[in-house]
């Protein structure tokens, strides 16, 4: 199945973005790819790693589920690849340092599926502290074992949530609808905002051991893996009932399966194995346990929602360059990112300039952040900064995604400073790049929230506009010295937008910006260096 072509009218074809999704996708997710100008997609499910690895190489980004395994060398084999798309959450079928090394955006859906993973949760609970689905499966035999299954209630019960992210936040909320106590463990949030969640934090070890029901909320990492183990259900209450609806190898099967045959754990929801499809696991045969074959996404709503989620997603990166839900770069809230744009913009200027006037390799930069800027986080700056500073050097191949590794394998120290303070502007950030020959300084802000401005160069203070073509000339503060930069360019027709000077003192060296509507020719900077009272010239393009 291909998407439609028609629309692109006589759109050459080396710019067309081509799309492949490889795992079964929502219709309106695919009406969406196709409907993109510019972008045409394949629909080949259920391929072998081989078959895969063969075609992978047409194709500038890839949409998967939870089917194909993207390993290593399918990632490598991707030369075009640009972004990959998990219609979903989880991403443990992504090699994720793999991707971001290349430079690979790796984008999931992480709202749109976790009101259905938060409500299977719910649902497990409940299915699991009153024994219904033992009940039914007695029920069909033909019994009424009355007795046999008596239950417990949630009612003013302790559920202790393993990871408050947006799942394990939606669980506690519906929790304490059920009038139960909810406390929580995640070492990545501040007690604050577990607060405003409604959830106690608490450390993992008073977690274990107040908890009647415990779920599990995170990803599978190596932090993570077997994270509740037998040392986890020594703590335990006596009868405490757990729920894994998140992903399998955070709870160690072999320690569940042996204290629920010690009596210490009453029973086990699973929806999730350490392997799956999870045929001939001893756990199922356990009557404690009851399970679900992965299925806490799997509603019609959430389907559909993650669908058109990541081609939304898919298309707005590979046609306007915007990435939304990318895993393997800082992530910044949709409600700070109007605040934060042009900071980012801003440092990725100041980035580029620095990287330009640079004479020698770049040893260390320290990275400045004063004022009102720091209160949003500086994380997704410093990228900015990195992907700036490395561009003039490495070229397209830098992103934002891979720009710290880039730096640290050039071994570029990054260090970073905050301050409250930013004197006379209201934020400012300032960058410092040293070699072991020289070192070079600038710092920039924003003029009513959004202007760019380069405020100061080194020991000069200026107001220059970050963008074009600039014209940077160090010369001595003599007379003549602009008038004959005015009458070289006008030679040559080439116009001067605006020009900015600075001066260390009377008489001293001093700075000269000219934005050009144009770049020189070849040639002219050598030209310009012979002038009289010129010590150096260089042609910078931001």
């Amino acid at each position: 199945m291909k998407g439609d072509l028609s629309g692109l009218r006589g759109c050459e074809m080396e710019k067309i973005k081509k799309v492949l999704v490889s795992d079964p996708l929502s219709k309106k997710g695919l009406e969406i790819l196709g409907r993109a100008k510019n972008l045409k997609y394949d629909i080949k499910p259920g391929l072998s790693p081989e078959e895969l690895k063969n075609i992978i190489g047409e194709y500038d980004g890839i949409i998967i589920r939870s089917e194909t395994k993207l390993k290593g060398d399918l990632i490598e084999a991707g030369k075009r690849l640009k972004v990959i798309g998990r219609a979903g959450i989880g991403l443990d079928n992504v090699d994720l340092p793999a991707a971001t090394k290349k430079g690979i955006v790796v984008m999931n859906t992480p709202q749109e599926n976790a009101i259905a993973a938060a409500e299977h949760t719910i649902a497990m609970i409940l299915s699991i502290s009153r024994k219904i689905p033992q009940a039914t499966a007695s029920m069909k035999t033909g019994k009424w074992e009355k007795k046999k299954f008596m239950g417990v209630e949630l009612y003013n019960k302790t559920l202790g949530l393993v990871g408050l992210g947006v799942i394990g936040t939606i669980v506690a909320d519906r929790a304490r609808g059920l009038k139960m106590k909810v406390i929580g463990y995640d070492p990545y949030l501040s007690k604050e905002v577990a607060e405003k969640k409604g959830v106690d934090v608490v450390s993992f070890e008073e977690l274990v051991s107040r908890s009647d029901f415990i779920s599990v909320h995170t990803p599978l990492t190596d932090e993570t893996r077997n994270l509740i183990d037998k040392n986890a259900f020594a703590k335990m209450k006596h009868g405490v009932i757990m729920i894994n609806c998140a992903r399998g190898g955070i709870i160690s099967e072999k320690d569940l399966y042996d204290a629920i045959k010690g009596g210490k754990v009453a029973g086990a929801a699973l929806d999730v194995f350490e392997k799956e499809p999870a045929i001939g696991n001893p756990l199922l045969e356990l009557e404690e346990i009851i399970s679900t074959p992965h299925l806490g996404a799997a509603t019609e709503e959430a389907q559909e929602n993650v669908a058109i989620a990541i081609s939304h997603q898919i298309v707005d990166y590979l046609t306007l360059g915007e990435a939304r839900n990318a895993v393997n770069m800082p992530a910044v809230s949709p409600d700070i990112l109007p605040f934060l744009r042009p900071y980012l913009r801003l440092g990725e200027q100041l980035g580029s300039f620095l990287g330009q006037i640079s004479n020698y390799a770049i040893e260390e930069v320290l990275i400045e952040f004063h004022g009102e800027v720091v209160e949003y986080g500086t994380k997704p700056i410093t990228i900015s900064v990195l992907k700036g500073l490395l561009t003039p050097f490495v070229g397209e191949t830098v992103n934002f995604v891979n720009a710290p590794i880039m730096a640290k394998e050039r071994g570029i120290r990054i260090t970073e400073s905050t301050s409250d303070e930013a004197e006379d502007f209201a934020s400012l950030i300032a960058l410092t790049a040293r070699s072991k020959m020289e070192q070079n300084y600038i710092a920039g802000t924003l003029f009513g929230r959004k202007e760019l401005r380069i405020v100061k160069l080194n020991d000069f203070f200026i107001e220059a506009i970050p963008e074009g073509y600039i014209l940077l000339v160090n010369n001595y503060d003599k007379p003549g010295v602009i008038g004959n930069l005015g009458n070289v360019l006008g030679t040559r027709n080439i116009n001067i937008a605006t020009m900015q000077f600075g001066r260390d003192r009377m008489g001293g060296n001093a700075i000269s910006l000219l934005h050009l509507d144009v770049p020189l020719p070849p040639g002219m900077v050598g030209e310009i260096l012979r002038m009289p009272n010129i010590i150096s010239v260089r042609l910078i393009q931001l």
